[in-house]
C-alpha cells in the first residue's frame, strides 16, 4: 500500500519519473529475483547449522 500512495505522489510531481518507474519496476524484480533465492538458500543453511549446534543444549535440557 505504501508502494503505491508513493508512485501516485511521484506521478504528481513528476510524471515522467512515475512512468519510468512503472516501466522499469518489473526488470529490477527479474534481476532482485536470484538475489532473494539466494538468500533464502543461505538462510535455510544456517538455520540447519544453527539447529545442529544447539540440538546437544536442547536435548540436555529435556532430560532436567
Amino acid at each position: 500500500m505504501t508502494a503505491i500512495l508513493l508512485w501516485i505522489l511521484l506521478l504528481l510531481v513528476c510524471w515522467p519519473a512515475a512512468l519510468l518507474v512503472l516501466v522499469a519496476y518489473p526488470f529490477i524484480w527479474v534481476v532482485m529475483l536470484p538475489f532473494r533465492l539466494v538468500g533464502v538458500t543461505v538462510d535455510a543453511a544456517l538455520d540447519t547449522v544453527h539447529s545442529l549446534i544447539s540440538l546437544p543444549a536442547r536435548v540436555l535440557r529435556r532430560l532436567d
